[in-house]
């Protein structure tokens, strides 16, 4: 008898979540070699999402919640859920119904059954998805599926491989593709939103494909080491150029266009080295930090309901899961892509 975990990150999706989890039972009622249970994050949902997750707890003592203190981010959201699952597999998907139910049996049977330490879902991504996962596989030994989603059913082992990486940072797209094993996917069309807008746009996107691109690859800067060669040695050149020219026809007077061009170019090679350079280490900065990813606010997980935020330490001390004790974790949300 598998236990399985049913991890939903929530931000404002009141509308959806009764009829995320009617289906989700529907599709999985007769699944009797396996018993579900539910935790839902609520990311500091401004809705009745957290009002709508009570209610549901208290009608079916398998669903288990955790709120909160304000937004921190999906990315918190997810190692929350990951962190207080204690069961033999754990499926991650998306409030919205946008992840298809109607997956997770045979994603219990691939990861249940032994064929794959993961399997995770897929979906025909636009050109700007493709191009961004052709551009961080070509620069970082990690290879990231391309439309991959975060819709997954993953085992115990996968699972806390996931949680012992320390980064407060975190892509998870990257870092399950990092922790590596044996994964397969499962091909999907992607279903309209059953309720409400995205509350991703294309600025929050850019944000958190950086983050993916300079959380797995040092090519950036090797490539600002590369320019900054290049340069030089044009600049060698150049002066070998005058002072030939000096010798030959002697001293002319320098083209004012010419000058102009040269300093705007360097001034703007040099800025944008600054800013790669400044990415790099502003997240250097930020772990060296070492906040936690996220503060509870209320939880059911325990013996009892608590309202209280308690400091119980960070990514990188965050042990084994303990089910069954009141924790509350406090963690950061990756700024660059919360701001």
């Amino acid at each position: 008898m598998n236990k399985v975990t049913v991890i939903v990150p929530v931000h404002n999706e009141a509308e959806v979540l009764r009829r995320l989890y009617d289906e989700v039972r529907n599709r999985t009622a007769g699944m009797k070699e396996s018993t579900f249970s539910w935790i839902f994050v609520d990311d500091g949902s401004t809705d009745a999402s957290l009002e709508v997750i009570r209610e549901m707890a208290e009608a079916d003592r398998t669903v288990r919640y955790i709120s909160f203190s304000r937004s921190f981010g999906k990315e918190a959201a997810i190692y929350a859920g990951l962190l207080h699952s204690a069961s033999d597999l754990t499926i991650l998907m998306d409030a919205d119904l946008q992840h298809p139910p109607e997956l997770i049996p045979e994603m219990v049977r691939c990861v249940g059954g032994g064929e794959a330490d993961a399997c995770g879902a897929k979906r025909r991504a636009s050109w700007i998805s493709r191009s961004f996962t052709r551009l961080i596989n070509a620069m970082s030994t990690v290879k990231i599926e391309s439309g991959a989603t975060d819709f997954m059913c993953m085992n115990r082992k996968f699972v806390d491989a996931v949680l012992s990486l320390s980064e407060s940072q975190r892509f998870s797209k990257g870092l399950f593709a990092w922790v590596g094993f044996r994964v397969r996917w499962l091909d999907y069309r992607q279903r309209p939103r059953e309720a409400g807008r995205s509350k991703w746009n294309m600025r929050k996107l850019f944000l958190y494909a950086l983050d993916g691109l300079t959380g797995f690859s040092v090519v950036p800067l090797r490539i600002i080491s590369a320019a900054g060669a290049v340069v030089c040695l044009l600049a060698i050149l150049y002066i070998l150029v005058l002072i030939i020219r000096t010798l030959i026809r002697g001293i002319d007077v320098p083209g004012y266009v010419t000058t102009l061009v040269a300093v705007l170019f360097l001034g703007g090679v040099i800025l944008l080295s600054v800013g790669v350079l400044g990415d790099y280490i502003g997240r250097i900065f930020m772990e060296s930090k070492k906040r936690p990813l996220f503060i509870t606010d209320v939880t059911n997980i325990g013996n009892e309901e608590t309202g209280h935020a308690e400091n119980a330490g960070s990514p990188k001390n965050n042990g084994k899961n303990q089910p069954g004790k009141e924790t509350t974790e406090v963690a950061e949300k990756s700024e660059s892509a919360s701001s």
